[in-house]
């Protein structure tokens, strides 16, 4: 005799998958679009979905559903507007005894990354973006997104060839 799989229908399984899944599916739409209240309401309509779904949704699909209906609703949303990201986290705890010049040049060279990272193609900006700030696997993005490891690879040397273009000598991977 095969056990079942939890039943997405039950209250308790399913808010057991939204305090698993919400905060990295809301980040994952966020690098996406650039505005968190977006991420958020799009994430949250797909929750409303899920739940309206859920006898038919298995629960051991449940977390690749969760990415990809939301990157389908992204999509649906923006069709084929361009998003640039307006602000990156970026160190904001200088140390005290560095001197001026050297405070100036890294909040000029933050600028210059952000902006490049914010020029990257999107398919690029954010497998780099889950890559480096997220410090997600190739094989996490993968299944993220619903692409092969080997793709998630050229999007991410794509990635680095352009900011190194961009960035020239002043770029430390």
């Amino acid at each position: 005799m095969t056990e079942q799989e939890p039943s997405i229908c039950e209250q308790k399984v399913y808010e057991r998958i939204f305090r698993t899944h919400y905060e990295a599916v809301t980040r994952y739409i966020y690098y996406k679009c650039g505005d968190l209240q977006q991420a958020e309401d799009i994430v949250q309509n797909v929750f409303v979905k899920l739940w309206r779904l859920c006898s038919s949704v298995s629960f051991s699909k449940v977390k690749a559903y969760l990415y990809r209906a939301s990157n389908n609703a992204f999509l649906n949303e923006k069709e084929h507007e361009k998003i640039v990201l307006k602000h990156l986290k970026k160190a904001s705890n200088p140390v005290d005894h560095e001197n001026p010049e050297y405070l100036m040049q890294m909040e000029e060279f933050h600028e210059k990354l952000k902006n490049a990272i914010a020029s990257l193609p999107q398919k690029e900006r954010e497998v780099y973006l889950l890559s480096r700030v997220e410090k997600k696997t190739y094989a996490e993005i993968a299944e993220m997104t619903g692409l092969g490891v080997k793709a998630i690879e050229r999007r991410m040397s794509k990635a680095l060839l352009q900011l190194r273009d961009v960035l020239g000598k002043e770029l430390k991977f």
